[in-house]
């Protein structure tokens, strides 16, 4: 990572920085919806991606998008692919830890995420959605002005998860003795390796038995592998390269370091993920089949 482009207590609304890549993926989300995949059904997809005014997201997320034969179709469909199946696994988290019984969620990163709008929560059911304040003023503006309504209780907690969100996740409300239901979606790759620890180790000091978190472990495009969309993404005035924002260095195994701290984990494969979908194989693999999904379930209290 270029260390000009990170750095201690950076910030970041949905057109730059961290925050510019909530915007692609739900772009790509939006793409989905508008090709007829059935895997997911985001309706706030787009409708957020026009609000935040990137005019080549907006023009992708609304099928706008005139896709020449110069390699630019194939790197976004990698991209359609990886969010169709990604955002089904995390959704099926979610219907699952609810149908176990847990009426609390956290969304770590929350970003353009509408989980908390457009999924059929349980009555009772709280859901706490954790971002950067500006992200989080938007989005919830930009919904209101939709007359979108949540469909759980909706807390949000506008605080950056480099301070103590530990704690201004417990003045909004939240119960550490109850069971969660944690999503850290599109996230560890965006912190240190040091950060990441931390991170799970908060998830785990709040997590009573039964809780249980979705997470994933990603391998961003290159440049090259971008090239064919760069130049592309520059005339519409988007000049962010994602991988340009995650953090070098080794980091712990997901799954081996939540299991050393009371969890029980299962590691998914993104390539198994695409196949269950009829997304694999295909002549061009997606380099995203290299990602790694774990759904982990808090099975004692021990640290």
């Amino acid at each position: 990572m270029d260390p000009s482009l990170r750095h201690d207590n950076d910030t970041w609304d949905l057109a730059t920085s961290v925050g510019a890549t909530a915007t692609l993926v739900a772009a790509a989300r939006g793409a989905a919806g508008k090709a007829g995949d059935l895997t997911i059904d985001d309706p706030f997809a787009e409708p957020l991606v026009r609000a935040v005014g990137i005019d080549f997201f907006t023009r992708w997320a609304g099928g706008e998008l005139d896709l020449a034969d110069d390699g630019s179709r194939r790197v976004l469909q990698w991209f359609v692919d990886l969010m169709a199946v990604r955002t089904r696994y995390f959704d099926d988290f979610v219907c699952n830890a609810m149908g176990a019984g847990i009426r609390q969620a956290v969304i770590l990163a929350s970003g353009l995420d509408a989980r908390s709008y457009r999924l059929s929560w349980p009555p009772g059911s709280t859901v706490f959605e954790v971002d950067q304040p500006q992200v989080i003023e938007f989005k919830t503006a930009t919904l209101a002005g939709l007359n979108a309504e949540p469909a759980a209780d909706l807390r949000v907690v506008p605080i950056d998860l480099r301070q103590d969100w530990p704690t201004a996740l417990r003045r909004a409300g939240f119960d550490p003795g109850r069971p969660t239901a944690w999503i850290a979606e599109g996230l560890l790759p965006f912190l240190s390796p040091d950060a990441q620890d931390r991170l799970l180790d908060s998830i785990t000091a709040l997590s009573a038995t039964g809780s249980q978190l979705a997470t994933e472990i990603f391998v961003p495009l290159t440049r090259d592998m971008l090239q064919p969309v760069l130049q592309r993404w520059g005339s519409h005035g988007f000049d962010i390269v994602p991988s340009d924002l995650v953090y070098d260095g080794d980091r712990h195994d997901v799954a081996r370091y939540l299991d050393n701290r009371g969890w029980q984990s299962v590691t998914t494969p993104m390539s198994q993920l695409l196949a269950a979908h009829g997304l694999a194989p295909r002549a061009d693999q997606s380099p995203f089949a290299d990602n790694w999904y774990y759904t982990s379930i808090r099975s004692d209290g021990s640290t």
